[in-house]
């Protein structure tokens, strides 16, 4: 009976991350999917938060392999492209492609591709003012 009950927790646990992680605006890190998460679990652990993602990045979520100094991870979503402050250090989603992908060079086929924009966030750029 004790196996069942660990079970449902990690479920509960993961089920929490994943919606954190679903609602996001950005990619995140594990200190900000743990503080996050814990506002509806008090009794959630670090250690717990990097095992779940290991566990969901093996199924629906994905390390955002560019963003920066600290790894950041992400919900599976539609097509996007990111914005990284250099300041804070948070990434941000953008919700344009700028990129035709039919002006592929001839013979050409691309299978994915990945854009970030670097500079300084609002909010980083008020604190400087």
């Amino acid at each position: 009976m004790e196996s069942k009950k660990t079970v449902l927790r990690n479920t509960k646990q993961k089920g929490e991350i994943l919606k954190v992680l679903e609602m996001a605006k950005g990619p995140l890190s594990i200190k900000e999917i743990y503080e996050l998460s814990r506002k509806n679990l008090d009794n959630l652990g670090i250690a717990t938060v990097y095992r779940a993602v290991n566990h969901l990045m093996e199924r629906t979520i994905h390390e955002n392999p560019s963003s920066g100094r600290i790894s950041r991870f992400e919900a599976s979503r539609h097509h996007h492209h990111h914005f990284h402050c250099k300041q804070c250090d948070r990434v941000y989603d953008i919700e344009i492609c700028p990129i035709p992908l039919d002006k592929s060079p001839k013979g050409f086929t691309v299978d994915t591709h990945e854009i970030i924009l670097y500079g300084t966030c609002s909010d980083c750029n008020s604190k400087a003012r």
